[in-house]
């Protein structure tokens, strides 16, 4: 039997008003969210996420085909207008793997994940994808080994000071540090000719508790798949970037895709890596490089060489994404966009299904609501993306397609991935952030009866870190959204179409170590994840009254002040980043002139001393200075005002002011220019990025030019904030 939640210790104020409503509609708003809870069912998630995860479902697979068909007869059962929309699309996936130690004592990797007995799905072989990552190039490589820490630029700049160079070598990187993509990146720039990726227990084992199955964690066994695609660069096909790649599109020779690696690259588990890792000579790893493996862990070069070979087969495959719509009313050319991708890289019980089932939920509920009378005043569009493992192929395809029509008709995107339990976990547009407050303060955490709101800020409060920033969390009167970067299907709508959008879940509590492994089960998701989903209904709850209060309010609940006031602090940490920068560069330079660095290390460690660094310039801050002024005068002057269509207009384009076609220097695909994935993070945030890799690489000319470049940007948003102020005071 499903557990039963807390009984509420506290309801949402009906009287309580809402961005975007009159209070008599939102007084409406709210008798209409209690009918739609009342039709939320947990055992709906259960049973869809059983038969979702029952057998392998990764891009192109036969029961990705079938999970796409059940979601189009399951939607068009609710009422809505149901299809799938298909794009070919490049997926390669193995031939040839072979890792090896050669010498005078080999080793043959093993590259497997064994079944176990008391996970049935683990034992179905045939359809798994093997342990790879997908967009390495294919290859045949012998050299020395070397261990590169979470190979991340600064890991480079440690071997440096001991003199070691990766040139000709092979590296090993342990997960973690950055989205997996980098590691081989790096690795190439810097000289290497393979790249291999293994799970240390100090990251997701047993570190963390017992390993699966009689625990949560990966095991020694378990390995991490998963995409090495350069997606900071452009994410999708990498065959038709900026177009959707339908049948006739123009496509890229292989040769041609840049986000191909360079060198070939492979992910195995700490049992295989261990024999590699016990192989290596070369000084000690520095503290912070080492993990949970019972070794001394050394960084080489050799005396281990390692042989590895890759073979790929590059396919053009399917990516079927589903896509459901319910019309709205007086607002129809309006829309409101809901997502969660539906492939995995074996069963995905977890990830993605555990976020898919919850939105299959809110789509029932609301499509009961809709057959009882009620109508969506905005258009409503539900995905579920295909392909966004490989690199977020299905919703990047559709959105280039469709990119000219979602500029007109989007107003908001909502995306989802996994969902765990615990705390309210939300990331996306800071002119979304009193609409994301007001839903969270209306939502009960079930464990505890209080709002999720409220929850989410004591455990705010428990992590923070000083006393100013706790002062903050109990002053705020808003929830403050993280900066989205990248990782999921949110990042063609916000960073290349220019649309509001959010990404949202709950997490903190579930168990992981389960990541892109054929231990992602519903028989671990049922006994470690969320058992009683418990937090997939929140789930629904939260992006259903989402959905809903789109759909229905007079005028969108879009306001700029939050976005205002969060820009400037990121125009203060710039300046802050370099201040520091300069410091820093100034005391190394004195210290090395003094000789501080030479006489304090240890000559047996030939630790190089460092070389004096250029003095940190003073950048000309007065363009973004100014522009953050101008945007706060015309935020504070902003008023909604009367919900008609124009207002609703003038709105949309508040996101799309932040966008330039030309796009960030060196990566044009990227046309947002206060949220976008590092170059070197992948999945992380930078936000106002091209100021702040130019100051970051210390590319000092450039950052003068970006900042006037990202100045003029936040100037036009200021101008259209002051347009559709100007809207709300129309009679």
């Amino acid at each position: 039997a499903l557990a039963q939640p807390a009984p509420s210790t506290a309801q949402p104020a009906a009287a309580k008003p809402l961005l975007g409503f009159n209070e008599d509609a939102a007084r409406k708003e709210r008798a209409l969210e209690q009918q739609f809870d009342a039709k939320v069912s947990r055992e709906h998630l259960r049973t869809w996420l059983q038969r979702l995860s029952a057998r392998p479902h990764h891009l192109g697979s036969d029961y990705g085909r079938q999970n796409a068909e059940l979601l189009v007869q399951l939607f068009r059962g609710w009422g809505w207008d149901a299809k799938i929309e298909q794009f070919d699309v490049l997926f390669p996936t193995p031939k040839t793997r072979v890792l090896e130690l050669v010498g005078s004592e080999p080793f043959v990797a093993k590259l497997d994940e064994p079944a176990i007995d008391s996970d049935s799905t683990t034992a179905q072989k045939r359809e798994q994808l093997p342990t790879y990552n997908a967009f390495s190039v294919d290859g045949d490589v012998t050299g020395e080994l070397v261990y590169v820490n979470y190979g991340v630029p600064r890991d480079y700049e440690e071997l440096e000071k001991r003199g070691i160079d990766v040139k000709g070598k092979i590296v090993i990187a342990r997960y973690g540090g950055s989205w997996r993509g980098i590691k081989p990146k790096v690795a190439a720039e810097h000289g290497a000719v393979g790249c291999i990726i293994y799970s240390d227990p100090r990251d997701d084992g047993y570190y963390y508790g017992d390993v699966y199955p009689k625990g949560a964690f990966r095991n020694e066994n378990g390995a991490q798949r998963g995409s090495v695609a350069d997606m900071p660069l452009y994410p999708g096909d990498p065959l038709t970037p900026g177009v959707g790649a339908t049948a006739g599109a123009k496509r890229l020779d292989r040769s041609e895709a840049h986000t191909i690696t360079k060198i070939p690259v492979l992910p195995i588990s700490y049992s295989d890596a261990l024999p590699f890792l016990r192989a290596l000579g070369g000084p000690i790893a520095p503290p912070t490089w080492r993990g949970m493996l019972p070794i001394a862990y050394h960084m080489g070069p050799g005396p281990a060489r390692v042989h590895l070979k890759l073979e790929f087969d590059w396919k053009t495959v399917p990516a079927r994404d589903v896509i459901a719509k319910m019309p709205g009313t007086d607002r129809a050319d309006e829309w409101i966009v809901r997502g969660n991708h539906h492939d995995a890289w074996v069963n995905g019980a977890d990830d993605p299904l555990s976020g898919l089932v919850a939105l299959l939920e809110e789509a029932r509920g609301l499509g009961e609501l809709a057959k009882s009378g009620w109508k969506p005043r905005r258009t409503l569009v539900y995905a579920a993306w295909d392909g966004e493992e490989p690199g977020l192929i299905g919703s990047t395809e559709w959105v280039e397609q469709h990119r000219d029509e979602l500029r007109e008709h989007a107003a908001v995107y909502i995306n989802s991935d996994t969902n765990s339990r615990g705390f309210l976990d939300a990331a996306g547009s800071h002119s979304l952030e009193r609409f994301v407050t007001e839903v969270a303060d209306d939502v009960m955490d079930p464990q505890y009866g209080i709002s999720v709101r409220e929850r989410l800020r004591a455990s705010e409060l428990i992590d923070a870190k000083s006393a100013e920033e706790r002062k903050d969390i109990r002053e705020r009167d808003t929830i403050r959204l993280d900066a989205l970067g990248s990782g999921s299907d949110y990042t063609p709508f916000l960073q290349f179409a220019g649309i509001a959008s959010l990404n949202i879940g709950y997490s903190g509590e579930g168990a992981g170590g389960s990541y892109h492994s054929i231990y992602d089960s519903f028989e671990h998701f049922t006994r470690f994840v969320d058992p009683d989903f418990l937090y997939g209904e929140t789930q629904v709850k939260t992006t259903g009254r989402m959905m809903l209060r789109l759909a229905n309010a007079d005028v969108l609940p879009i306001e700029p002040q939050s976005a205002a006031d969060t820009i400037g602090r990121y125009v203060d940490e710039l300046r802050k980043l370099v201040d520091e920068q300069r410091e820093t560069t100034a005391e190394t330079n004195r210290q090395v002139r003094d000789r501080v660095l030479e006489v304090t290390n240890d000559k047996t460690l030939k630790i190089a001393v460092p070389k004096e660094e250029p003095a940190v310039p003073y950048l000309d801050f007065a363009p973004l200075q100014n522009a953050v002024a101008h945007l706060k005068r015309s935020a504070k002057a902003f008023n909604a005002g009367a919900g008609d269509a124009k207002m609703d207009k003038a709105l949309m384009r508040l996101e799309r002011a932040f966008t330039r076609e030309d796009g960030l220097p060196g990566r044009p695909w990227f046309k947002h220019y206060v949220y976008a994935p590092g170059q070197y993070t992948g999945y992380g945030v930078k936000t106002l990025p091209a100021v702040r890799e130019a100051i970051e690489m210390k590319r000092w000319s450039e950052a003068n030019q970006q900042i006037a470049v990202t100045a003029g940007v936040l100037e036009t948003y200021a101008t259209e904030v002051e347009k559709a102020a100007a809207l709300a005071k129309e009679p």
